[in-house]
């Protein structure tokens, strides 16, 4: 099914005027567009390290295999149809690399082997399935801690501890330097062998980009009199994300990157620059803005941030908000006076997923993740927000 050309559209759209016609179990939603069109409505999950290293990490191939299995049976069975599956979180690859060591979620340590190719089966099976595999990768990140003693010889970024283009940063983690040429050579190289080998329907970036401020201060005092720190960083940012989507664009892919929700904080924290991202070709095929706030959130209520994200789009990029069900059930202190709405409604993201089909860009949402979808739990809240989902996902 997914074997040749990869598009955006990956099951038969079917144009209908006046009414909603259904495929394989997906709906299809009528966007609010100049020219109404319907199309398959993207119904993603993250699935990431964590839930790599609690259902996948040391397990013997037929156990693995079956629990791939079951996952990919559960969201079929719910009606999602595409899933971020995280395939290098730490510098590392939870495939067969020869520039990246296989990833420790799934093995221990980055000098250990697994029984069989787990991405390539993961694959096989979510196409038989028609899911679709979107490459999660974190550009940027080596460590979420300070421990360079569990950096392996055979990652890349241990050959560069003690340079520029390694930065351990305390209480944060170990980070490449994005301004450095080098690291961005890598991190394309690395796509490419992915791209090459392995039958996937994307790339995804998540929002992790810059460190810290001071990572690539070498670089950046060439630059210091005719461009200011904040411009620089968002070039180096930018000079990546255009290599990116010109390698992926030659296998027909799509690129796709998941900022954060709150659009101040990619220009003052992240030097993510999602505005020229949202304006200019070249840069991304969809955004997935990460809109974990509530309707009532204070700071950044719900509608009003979509709206503020619909806003920026003066090109054709798709609009797939990232939606927090895993805050159901839970006090979100910094809603400030809406810090209780998770606790005291249970139909948040039913409601959010049926505003953001309002606007013209949308083409679909996806959850942050997959644990917080299944499984056993004692918060109440969560189990009527998985119902409420999955009920609307029917229709």
């Amino acid at each position: 099914m997914m074997k040749n050309k990869k598009i955006l559209v990956t099951s038969f759209v079917v144009v209908v005027l006046g009414f909603t016609t259904f495929f394989s179990g997906f709906g299809k939603v009528e966007l609010p567009k100049n020219e109404k069109k319907q199309v398959e409505e993207k119904r993603g999950v993250f699935f990431s390290y964590l839930e790599i290293e609690e259902y996948f990490q040391k397990k013997e191939e037929i156990e693995a295999k079956k629990k791939i299995q079951e996952i990919l049976d559960f969201l079929k069975e719910k009606n999602f149809n595409m899933i971020l599956l995280q395939v290098r979180s730490f510098s590392d690859a939870i495939y067969p690399s020869k520039i990246f060591p296989l990833s420790k979620s799934l093995t221990g340590n980055e000098n250990e082997s697994y029984p069989f190719d787990f991405l390539k089966y993961f694959i096989d099976e979510a196409h038989q399935r028609g899911i679709e595999v979107h490459a999660w990768i974190n550009p940027y990140r080596i460590r979420n801690n300070t421990d360079v003693s569990s950096i392996s010889i055979k990652n890349p970024a241990y050959g560069w501890l003690g340079t520029n283009k390694v930065k351990v940063i305390e209480n944060q983690g170990i980070y490449y330097n994005p301004a450095s040429l080098e690291v961005q050579d890598l991190i394309v190289e690395g796509i490419v062998e992915l791209i090459e080998n392995y039958e996937i329907d994307g790339i995804h970036f998540d929002d992790y980009f810059y460190p810290d401020d001071t990572i690539d201060e070498e670089e950046y005092q060439e630059y210091q009199f005719t461009m200011s720190r904040q411009d620089f960083h968002l070039a180096q940012v930018n000079q990546l994300i255009r290599r990116v989507y010109e390698i992926v664009k030659k296998k027909s892919l799509i690129f796709g990157i998941s900022p954060e929700g709150n659009i101040d904080n990619n220009y003052q924290r992240n030097y993510a620059d999602v505005k020229t991202w949202l304006s200019e070709e070249g840069y991304i095929d969809y955004i997935m803005p990460q809109i974990y706030y509530g309707f009532e959130n204070e700071v950044k209520p719900f509608q009003k941030t979509l709206e503020e994200w619909q806003t920026l789009i003066k090109n054709d990029v798709d609009l797939i908000p990232a939606l927090a069900i895993y805050k159901s059930g839970l006090l979100d202190s910094y809603a400030k006076n809406g810090e209780k709405e998770w606790q005291q409604h249970s139909d948040i993201i039913q409601r959010e997923i049926e505003f953001s089909r309002k606007m013209p860009n949308y083409r679909g949402f996806s959850l942050f993740r997959y644990d917080f979808l299944t499984g056993d739990t004692e918060n109440q809240n969560l189990k009527e927000e998985r119902e409420q989902i999955f009920e609307l996902l029917k229709k």
